[in-house]
């Protein structure tokens, strides 16, 4: 008998004994990808807690872009705190982009194997909804970075006039291009206190647009990388906005009918029962006829009394209100008779 044991229960058929390994297997693969969903999620989460950090500091990058441009020097702690900011978000920005490649990669390998699943359509629209998210919150980082370039150029510009040195937009971006600021500078006469204030400005300047340049072609790459993927996407997510607009109008449609379904459907019941009780009842209606319509009748007898007794209110409060009118009038009138007696009276004294 205890040999028994590792054999297999013959009471259990062969088909029976497959159809449970083979649901065993399914089990298997539901698990595994309800897992493989679940990380994916939490990847999911991670990268927009990424972006959401990408905006928070963008935002700070613009207020130091303000302190320093208020000031003609500014503190070498304002300026290593924006070069900080900086890094941040370059380094953050290039950890969002390799992960959003790595499932467009995952994506892509799955679309090659022909598979289509509902898993994948999530995965292709987090996908899009978070790369977007990320062009988005980079083009407001360059915007920034550009604006604090113009007013940079600016200062540099009313900065040279002071000098007593005139310049063009072009001549001054040739400068910025080429980085040879002595050009304008070596012949400035350093004969006040001013001139000096505004060269030291315009070097600070120059040297804060020479840093804003390398961020900005150090980050145009994945820019215009992701920028592209976007733009490429655009369709497909037109097409899912379009399609979830319109399931939800299928839903809605769904329910509107099942309700009215579920009336009509009450509604026949109803009907039905009462010709149900008719025909039982057929013979006996004629005797309840008249007790039907003698009821009928005084029920409306007692609606019409209760209507008459509320127009008679009605009637009796207009009445009531016209008296009160009246009296009223009459009041007034008797008022002034009295005060046309006195000025009279009055009138009579002053003459005497």
């Amino acid at each position: 008998m205890g040999g028994e044991t590792g054999l297999q229960n013959p009471c259990v058929s062969p088909s029976d004994r497959v159809a449970k390994d083979s649901d065993d297997e399914e089990e298997v693969v539901h698990v595994d990808r309800d897992h493989f969903m679940d990380e994916f999620f939490e990847q999911v989460e991670e990268i927009r807690g990424c972006i959401e950090k990408l905006s928070e500091d963008v935002e700070l990058v613009k207020k130091q872009h303000s302190a320093i441009l208020a000031a003609p020097n500014p503190d070498e702690k304002t300026k290593q705190e924006l070069e900080d900011l900086t890094a941040d978000i370059k380094k953050t920005a290039n950890k969002v982009r390799s992960k959003l490649k790595a499932i467009e990669q995952g994506i892509e390998q799955e679309e090659v194997q022909n598979r289509s699943s509902a898993d994948l359509r999530i995965r292709k629209t987090q996908h899009s909804t978070l790369s977007r998210k990320f062009v988005e919150v980079m083009t407001e980082y360059n915007t920034t970075q550009s604006k604090y370039r113009d007013r940079c150029k600016d200062r540099i510009q009313r900065q040279l006039e002071i000098t007593g040195r005139t310049t063009t937009n072009e001549e001054l971006e040739d400068m910025l291009e080429s980085g040879k600021l002595a050009i304008f500078t070596d012949d400035i006469k350093m004969d006040s206190q001013m001139t000096k204030q505004a060269l030291n400005e315009i070097e600070t300047r120059h040297n804060e647009i020479i840093k804003l340049e390398t961020s900005i072609r150090e980050l145009h790459d994945m820019f215009v990388d992701m920028a592209m993927l976007v733009e490429s996407q655009g369709e497909m997510i037109d097409r899912i906005e379009y399609n979830v607009e319109h399931s939800v109008d299928y839903v809605e449609r769904a329910v509107s009918d099942t309700k009215k379904a579920v009336k009509y459907q009450s509604k026949a019941r109803r009907i039905e029962k009462k010709e149900c009780i008719f025909e039982s009842g057929r013979g006996r209606e004629g005797g309840r006829e008249g007790g039907k319509e003698g009821r009928k009748e005084e029920r409306r007898k007692k609606k019409e009394g209760k209507e008459g007794k509320r127009k008679r209110k009605k009637e009796r409060k207009k009445e009531r209100k016209k008296e009160r009118k009246k009296e009223r009038k009459k009041e007034r009138k008797k008022e002034r008779k009295k005060e046309r007696k006195k000025r009279k009276e009055i009138c009579s004294l002053q003459d005497g």
